[in-house]
């Protein structure tokens, strides 16, 4: 009985804190603005958009409901408790609110300003041939079977394959309410080390691969920065991605250069040039945003801790699949011994653990 009294007491009281976290005044607010934006009679012109803000109605809309149902739920608890103490008949309302509870905690770190933004994922094999193309390959099916589960919808914007086998590089667009904010944790170094499939004595191999993400913005997300088009420099050549009714005979794939920076960016997936060079240029603003965010990070870093973006020195997790099976993050010290679970996109643990590692070091940075 005291166990659960106490119990209930902790849940009060997390929940207390997470409802102070999440602002709720401001997101009522924001559901009012959004909610007439969408009585516009031009509202659906931009269809894409338009689905957006009703995406984003519809999710504060059952994030207030949930937290007013477990705000009345612990509320009933707390006077049955008063009344009498006996909480044994309530053992698994308890238990229904702590599930409740921990995901309303990992939702309030999604705080970030384009932590609601789809995001652009992609994977680069590293150094080692034909054994980092085939673990970029597999990272790739990871990810994309993690989208599926979460039911994302995901678009591929370029991809290059490797000459015997996997990957060299891929992107994919991910369409999902926070799609970044859940994704961002991945962006790092994923280290392999297995008996190689490619030689005959099937000798132990180590491969790197590196994962990219990056929030998918457009213009009015970050008006900041201009993109002039005498800054750019397009190319123009023909598919060669994944998916023979994609190849066309014509040019329709782009490269793009931003002069300044000297940034570069491919998009070769759509059949038609104008849709490529419109992700292209999606592309380029997200990297110019990274850009930015890395020269700000360094500038404050003495302050605000260590900053590591998306780089080869920046190992986050590694997969052991011989001698011993085991899944290890090296930031958060979560680990599996069913490499193949996660490897089919079971990764909702890792990300829950990474979006609680990120939020903590942003409220210790926010402190000092």
């Amino acid at each position: 009985m005291n166990d659960l009294t106490q119990k209930l007491s902790k849940l009060i009281k997390d929940f207390e804190s997470i409802k102070d976290s999440l602002n709720l005044k401001e997101k009522e607010n924001e559901l009012t603005k959004l909610e007439a934006s969408a009585t516009d009679p031009d509202f659906w012109k931009d269809h894409d958009k338009a689905r957006s803000v009703m995406q984003e109605i519809g999710h504060i809309k059952e994030k207030l409901s949930a937290l007013k149902k477990i705000e009345d739920d612990l509320s009933t608890l707390q006077k049955f408790r008063e009344e009498n103490e006996a909480l044994e008949g309530f053992k698994s309302e308890i238990s229904k609110l702590e599930e409740e509870i921990k995901k309303l905690k990992i939702d309030s770190y999604l705080s970030g300003p384009y932590d609601k933004k789809n995001a652009l994922l992609s994977i680069h094999a590293g150094q080692g041939g034909t054994e980092a193309m085939d673990w970029a390959s597999m990272l790739h099916r990871m990810y994309l079977r993690f989208f599926e589960k979460r039911g994302w919808k995901t678009e591929t914007i370029d991809y290059s394959e490797g000459e015997e086998a996997g990957i060299k590089s891929v992107t994919v667009s991910v369409d999902g309410l926070y799609a970044y904010g859940y994704l961002k944790g991945e962006a790092g170094t994923h280290r392999l080390v297995r008996q190689s499939p490619f030689n005959a004595d099937k000798l132990r191999q180590t491969s790197f691969a590196l994962v990219e993400v990056l929030p998918e913005l457009e213009e009015v997300d970050f008006p900041d920065i201009k993109i002039k088009d005498d800054d750019l420099e397009w190319q123009f050549f023909r598919a060669s991605s994944q998916g023979g009714q994609n190849v066309q005979k014509v040019s329709t794939a782009v490269r793009l250069k931003h002069l300044p920076t000297e940034l570069v960016v491919t998009a070769q997936t759509e059949r038609y040039q104008e849709a490529n060079r419109k992700i292209a240029l999606n592309l380029l603003r997200a990297k110019l945003w990274a850009r930015e965010q890395a020269m700000k990070e360094r500038e404050v870093k003495d302050i605000k801790g260590d900053y590591r973006p998306a780089s080869w020195g920046n190992q986050i997790r590694s997969y052991v699949l011989h001698p011993y099976k085991m899944v290890k993050d090296l930031r958060t010290e979560i680990e599996s011994s069913d490499p193949e679970a996660i490897l089919d996109g079971d990764l909702d643990t890792f990300i829950e653990a990474e979006l609680k590692f990120l939020g903590n070091n942003r409220s210790k940075n926010n402190g000092k």
